[in-house]
Order: C-alpha cells, then structure tokens, then sequence
C-alpha cells in the first residue's frame, strides 16, 4: 500500500516526502502509470549507481515533495545527461534524480531508498527488487552477478 516517507541526506540539509509502495508483490496498491517502473525498486550496476549505492524507486511529481534544501543540492548529468543526479553539496549523500522519459509516461523522480529516515527494516527487506545491467546498458535484464548490489 502507498504510504508516506520522509527521507533527507546525511547531513538533514536536504529533506523530503514521497508517497511511495514498499510492498511485496501481490500487495501493493495500484500503479499511477503503466510499466514495471512503477512497481517495484530497482539495484543498478551502472558506474554510477555501484559507486553511490543508488537503490531507488520511482515516483511521479504528484507524489514527491523536496521540503527543504533546494540551495544545497548539487546536480551531476553524466552519459546522454537526460537524467538529473543530484547530490548534497555539504555531506555528498545522493538523495534523488529526476528525468523526464516518453517511455515512463513523462517526468519522475528516483527516490534513494536508503534515504528513507522512516522505513523500517521489515519493509525494506520486504520491498521487491528488480536488477538492472546498467553497465551493459542492458536496462531490461538482470546482472550474471547480484549479491553484491
């Protein structure tokens, strides 16, 4: 079921709301929009996501809210620079990233996971998981290898 969590970076500079699904499959609420993008939570292998521990789930701008911290975020583009990271510029804890994609239904945000100051430890270790061969650019297959993301 959709729940709001509030997550911030290390530092609490940045602090926002999202109203989000954690659940397993089979219980969780209705998509917002068509695709498997907004039915679970995605580990990544990309460069980018292996190096920051990125676990992120997507959320559309209906149900995101930056509550504080806009002038301490930095942003990084990297690749084709179609998606916006940004990351605190006081303790470089990397909260979001937003992009705009036809294919997702138009503009999101990835939320950080391990951001969420309010999840608890049963609903992150329940929370379904799809991996991603981001190194390989393989974004609809999962890595030979995932233990480690």
């Amino acid at each position: 079921m959709k729940k709001t969590y509030h997550g911030s970076c290390h530092c609490g500079a940045v602090r926002f709301s999202a109203n989000l699904d954690l659940a397993p499959e089979g219980k969780r609420s209705e998509a917002p929009r068509p695709g498997v993008w907004w039915t679970t939570t995605f580990r990544c292998n990309c460069s980018s996501c292996l190096k920051t521990r990125f676990w992120k789930v997507f959320v559309t701008p209906e149900d995101f809210s930056l509550l504080s911290g806009e002038e301490a975020l930095a942003e990084y583009r990297f690749g084709e620079r179609m998606t916006r990271h940004v990351f605190c510029r006081h303790c470089g804890v990397h909260p979001l990233g937003s992009a705009d994609f036809e294919i997702m239904g138009g503009p999101f945000h990835a939320v950080n996971i391990a951001c969420l100051d309010d999840a608890t430890d049963e609903e992150l270790a329940n929370a379904p998981i799809v991996y991603e061969d981001g190194r390989h650019d393989a974004w609809d297959r999962s890595p030979a290898v995932t233990s480690f993301l």
